[in-house]
């Protein structure tokens, strides 16, 4: 195993061993499936798997799923990402519906985003009312509110 990869997932099992499920840690891991694969999610409760309306990325969502229970990790779920119109909306949807992978929520497509990548800028900072940006928030707001935090 790669040691960046023994080294995320011996933290992760270490920050969990020592705090419990009273506390909740997000991991952003990179794009694909070498990270499962490595076993480096093994600790965590739950992957949201972010899906954009393209077949290979549909697909790596799916094999996400499969992935992550493999690891014993038995809640994920999907989060649409890039949908530009009912069209996108919809293969989604139908896709994750088909294999078992639950929405979580949904983030619109917005070139803000780009423009922010180029200038160096978090999005939160260079379009705070970006569509992008008030989903993301809801998202938040979501998750939150499933826990209870509210």
């Amino acid at each position: 195993m790669c040691s960046a990869h023994a080294t995320v997932r011996g933290l992760l099992g270490e920050i969990v061993a020592r705090t419990g499920n009273g506390r909740d840690i997000i991991v952003d891991m990179e794009a694909g499936l070498e990270h499962l694969s490595r076993g480096t999610g093994k600790h965590v409760s739950r992957i949201i798997a972010v899906v954009e309306p393209y077949f290979r990325s549909l697909e790596t969502g799916r094999r996400v799923k499969e992935l992550a229970q493999e690891l014993g990790v038995g809640n994920v779920v999907g989060l649409a990402n890039k949908v530009r119109d009912e069209d996108d909306r919809r293969a989604i949807q139908q896709f994750c519906a088909a294999h078992g992978l639950p929405l979580v929520g949904e983030i619109p497509y917005d070139s803000t985003l780009a423009e922010a990548e180029r200038a160096g800028l978090p999005p939160i900072d260079s379009s705070p009312a970006g569509p992008a940006v008030a989903a993301i928030r809801d998202l938040a707001d979501t998750l939150v509110a499933e826990k209870g935090l509210h």
